[in-house]
């Protein structure tokens, strides 16, 4: 493992390996380096930012309760911590509220969020927004149109590959390499 002080050049798993090892630092630069990740993943599912605030709490908690399983698969801990997302999301709208267990297991309290603290959440959602559209742009064109289409607009494959001359395999491959570049433009951020 990197020096202790050094915390921000720790990959994801070395923060995992700290949090299971009780390093406040480790989380808190885990937390920080994936926050905005979470958070607007989940207001752009529920739709709701003081919701999406509470899911990601509970997240980050099942982050704590869950470091001991991780399973280095990748660079970044992203698709990880994305499932756990996804889950906790399911439970809430499956029990019709936030499922707070993680948060009750290691002894955290929830969240009152106040005016100042719905700001925070915009403005880093905001942040978010306007960093990812930034690479976004600056993907090569038939990378950017072809992942527009397919995760933007939501359109099915054959249509792209109808609009763009080409075949599904073509447009498939397009949007993998820009989900590529994005995710490792966004890991180096």
């Amino acid at each position: 493992m990197a020096h202790p002080r050094d915390h921000a050049r720790w990959s994801d798993a070395e923060l995992l390996a700290g949090i299971v090892a009780r390093d406040p630092q480790a989380f808190s630069t885990f937390y920080r380096r994936h926050l905005r990740l979470v958070l607007a993943t989940l207001a752009h599912e529920t739709g709701n930012r003081e919701a999406a605030a509470d899911l990601t709490a509970e997240v980050f908690a099942s982050v704590m309760v869950a470091a001991p399983r991780y399973q280095v698969r990748q660079d970044t801990a992203h698709a990880w911590l994305l499932g756990i997302s996804r889950n906790v999301l399911g439970h809430s709208r499956r029990r019709g509220r936030v499922d707070d267990r993680a948060r009750r297991r290691i002894g955290v309290q929830a969240l009152a969020l106040g005016d100042s603290d719905l700001e925070r959440v915009d403005a880093a959602l905001d942040e978010g927004r306007l960093e990812v559209s930034e690479l976004v742009q600056a993907l090569p064109a038939l990378e950017r149109s072809a992942l527009v289409a397919r995760i933007v607009d939501e359109r099915p494959y054959a249509e792209i590959a109808a609009q763009f001359q080409c075949s599904e395999t073509a447009v498939r491959k397009r949007v993998s390499r820009g989900l590529a570049r994005l995710r490792a433009q966004l890991g180096e951020s």
